[in-house]
């Protein structure tokens, strides 16, 4: 039983292999949008392309903000990012 949970668990790691040059580089670029982009372009083409609300977009941009804030984390955590 042991055995089938670490299998479990080794199997969800390969989904997240960190090892990987491109997926570090996709992670770095896609907190990095996350971060600025997602506070700036994305709350634009919200509230003038799109036409929602100015608080629902704001809401949406600081929600994006902390996403790539957590992104940003995580990778330094886990040492993709020295």
């Amino acid at each position: 039983m042991i055995q089938q949970k670490q299998k479990s668990k080794s199997k969800i790691f390969l989904r997240f292999d960190l090892s990987s040059k491109i997926w570090k580089t996709f992670l770095v670029v896609l907190a990095a949008f996350l971060t600025f982009a997602g506070p700036t372009y994305v709350v634009y083409a919200l509230q003038n392309i799109l036409g929602i609300d100015y608080a629902v977009s704001m809401v949406s941009g600081f929600v994006l903000f902390i996403a790539g804030l957590l992104l940003v984390w995580y990778l330094i955590k886990n040492k993709v990012i020295s």
